[in-house]
């Protein structure tokens, strides 16, 4: 099972599993501790180039489809499958600092991430 949250909400000990945060960047006014992060995989998060052009104007749409070739970079693809096999083993959450996770990169990343049929 896959989960979004917002690395701000407080951590769920029985159901958050392992907490990957999905964010280049760390949190602003958050402590390692309050984070409780057990992965951050910066090889999956968005690049600095892609977030400048998205929150410049870019549409969700052709966002979606950058970040997917980004996330197929030799780096990236190992990340996803080590991502896969947490998943596999256990709760995942993805954790993220953006405001709505479920219309975000970490959204787009966790259904890349979902078991293939």
């Amino acid at each position: 099972m896959i989960r979004l949250r917002r690395v701000y909400d407080p951590p769920e000990p029985g159901a958050d599993g392992v907490r990957v945060l999905v964010d280049r960047l760390w949190p602003r006014g958050l402590s390692k501790e309050a984070a409780a992060v057990d992965r951050w995989p910066r090889a999956v998060t968005p690049s600095a180039e892609l977030r400048k052009w998205f929150h410049a104007g870019g549409t969700p749409q052709e966002f979606r489809a950058r970040y997917e070739a980004e996330l197929a970079a030799p780096g990236a693809v190992e990340c996803l499958e080590r991502l896969r096999e947490l998943a596999a083993a256990g709760p995942l959450t993805l954790v993220t600092a953006v405001r709505d996770p479920d219309h975000s990169h970490a959204a787009v990343l966790a259904e890349l991430l979902e078991p293939r049929a």
